[in-house]
């Protein structure tokens, strides 16, 4: 009996591809960590032997990389769910505050896209939905790059933000709100039966940044499940018809993970509790007045630099909430 080809199978080998390339990425930071350590011990035989004092800051400097890089691997250990290593689907959903929310929106969008930067990940936007006035109502955006989900579940939830408000004369202090939902982009084909009478598939016109068939046709879809309210929405593919199939992969990516929440009778894990996006329900908050602090409600870590933060220095933050998931489960 022959062997089945696996690279027959396209979505197979596109992940075999993907596992290879992680795989020699590890190996070479291995190979890197193991450089820095070996260099780290020729200078400080050296500062012994020459009793060179200059040479402190050097090492000081070296053992400061050696422990951030050491510090990525460790994480990586912690990231052992069924689908850690997947791409990430990312949606944001201004809460209360109106106009103020949209800014907000965009800023935490800016944020997402700096750290996926940082990362080197690429990113695609699925959906987008300008705000009335400035910023963003809604964007659902991909991010591409391993573990790109198991780094990013720890952001869904509901961000407060609290400062002057640019947009009120007065100059008075606002808090603003966003959702941020996170998913795992599942690209296996999922066994989940979705009755036709269950949905309801809305057909509109693409608006806001991207794509050369933003505004020309009406090729977005909207996919509402009535016996769950989840709604998926995706724009920013080529035809009408890969819309509804973006649409209908994510569809039924939610209700497998929802599936899998109930049967461990509990909403945690891989999609946390849908929650009011407004007072009492935030997990994280950004204030810029009257002090600046960025504080996670969930692990109590913080951080004063807020402007670092929003620039996309997020992997503080995640690592306590991977270590915090990580004493959970001992």
């Amino acid at each position: 009996m022959e062997a089945p080809d696996l690279w027959e199978n396209p979505v197979r080998s596109q992940e075999m591809a993907r596992e290879l390339k992680y795989l020699r990425d590890d190996m070479d930071t291995y190979k890197k960590l193991q450089g820095q350590m070996e260099d780290m011990e020729t200078l400080l035989e050296m500062g012994y032997e020459e009793q060179d004092p200059d040479l402190i800051p050097e090492i000081r400097e070296m053992l400061k990389e050696f422990e951030t890089s050491l510090e990525a691997i460790r994480m990586k250990t912690l990231l052992s769910g069924e689908y850690d290593k997947s791409n990430a689907i990312v949606t944001l959903h201004a809460g209360a505050g109106g106009t103020e929310s949209c800014d907000w929106a965009s800023i935490l969008y800016r944020m997402y896209t700096r750290w996926g930067e940082r990362k080197g990940f690429g990113l695609e936007v699925l959906d987008y939905l300008d705000g009335d006035e400035a910023g963003i109502k809604s964007v659902t955006f991909e991010v591409k790059g391993e573990n790109a989900f198991g780094y990013l579940k720890s952001e869904r939830g509901v961000h407060r933000l609290v400062r002057i408000s640019p947009f009120n004369a007065a100059g008075k202090r606002q808090t603003s709100f966003v959702s941020c939902d996170v998913m795992p982009d599942i690209e296996e084909d999922l066994d989940v039966e979705i009755n036709d009478d269950d949905i309801r598939v809305d057909t509109y016109r693409s608006s806001g940044a991207g794509g050369q068939h933003i505004n020309k046709t009406s090729s977005a879809i909207r996919i509402t499940h009535f016996p769950t309210g989840i709604v998926v929405q995706c724009q920013n593919e080529r035809s009408q018809h890969m819309n509804k199939d973006k649409a209908m992969q994510m569809l039924k990516a939610k209700l497998y993970l929802l599936k899998q929440q109930e049967n461990e009778a509990k909403l945690s894990g891989i999609r946390g509790e849908v929650t009011e996006i407004g007072w009492g329900n935030q997990i994280r908050s950004y204030v810029m007045q009257p002090y600046t602090m960025v504080k996670d409600h969930r692990t109590n870590y913080e951080a004063g630099n807020v402007e670092g933060v929003l620039d996309g220095d997020l992997d503080p933050f995640i690592n306590a909430y991977l270590k915090a998931g990580a004493l959970t489960k001992a």
